[in-house]
């Protein structure tokens, strides 16, 4: 159940997203997720921020006025957002609030995505998960359905559990009947085997991923050997912080996020969470 102070800071969060995402608007978010679509629909009249590349000048030509082809698919995107709800997602530092940890971070994205996408008339779903899928919300799109979105990305991981991302893009698969957007939200701290899952979406949908971290995991290599508790299993164990860096750095998770021709990003619990939404939509446009 969500405490009296989760539901506080659901509605801060809410009034944050409204007043920032707005330049989303602008031109990156149709660039980047809806693309230029399968099948010619319409013409439509340009608007500020649209891509130039989509003029028909023929139409341009004969009105006096600049027309931009409308695709089919470009009409209604369908967005899922698949989010973590494991145990390491409730880790952090606290950010530049002192509150912030990784699942807050990932509860900001999402709701942000959520609000843009329903501003733009999609559809956005919601697929959460830890050691399997733990909330399906089908795709829609309106504004009860997308504070519904912001409620279940918010809410209190309860245990503490593993992660399986392999189940959770493997279930995405099943469920997306048409093409869409597929955005990923963890710190990708999971065992191996989600590789093959991710190339089967890739081929027919387009899929975002956000990598969120915390600023300790990248000073974790100058600790030595240390003792921790596992965030999802509860075990105690001794590592040697550097050759867990080796294997679990940032860069080297984004890195191999990436090689599958997934477009990424990573944000830190430290960064403002709506810059750097932004700056991904710029990169991907």
């Amino acid at each position: 159940m969500l405490t009296p102070e989760d539901l506080k800071q659901i509605g801060r969060l809410h009034v944050q997203i409204g007043r920032s995402v707005d330049a989303l608007l602008a031109g990156e978010y149709r660039s980047a997720f809806r693309g230029s679509g399968m099948e010619f629909e319409e013409v439509r009249p340009y608007a500020a921020g649209d891509d130039i590349r989509r003029i028909d000048w023929n139409v341009t030509a004969r009105s006096g006025e600049p027309f931009l082809k409308v695709f089919r698919e470009e009409r209604e995107l369908t967005m899922l957002l698949v989010i973590d709800r494991s145990g390491s997602v409730r880790f952090g530092t606290g950010g530049r609030d002192g509150r912030t940890d990784k699942r807050l971070q990932v509860a900001r994205l999402a709701g942000a995505l959520a609000y843009v996408a329903l501003r733009s008339n999609d559809r956005v779903g919601l697929l959460s998960f830890s050691d399997g899928v733990e909330r399906f919300l089908p795709p829609r799109k309106s504004r009860g359905h997308g504070w519904q979105v912001i409620r279940e990305a918010f809410a209190t991981v309860e245990e503490d559990r593993a992660t399986n991302l392999a189940v959770a893009l493997s279930k995405a698969h099943t469920v997306l009947r048409r093409r869409a957007a597929v955005i990923v939200l963890s710190d990708f701290v999971t065992p191996r085997g989600w590789e093959d899952p991710m190339r089967v979406l890739l081929r027919r949908h387009r899929v975002h991923a956000f990598m969120v971290h915390d600023p300790a995991e990248l000073s974790l290599g100058k600790l030595g050997l240390v003792s921790v508790r596992d965030g999802e299993t509860g075990a105690l164990s001794t590592l040697d912080a550097g050759a867990t860096l080796a294997r679990q750095s940032v860069l080297s998770r984004l890195s191999e996020i990436r090689r599958l021709g997934v477009t990424a990003s990573a944000v830190s619990t430290a960064d403002d969470a709506f810059q750097r939404l932004h700056a991904h939509f710029r990169g991907a446009a």
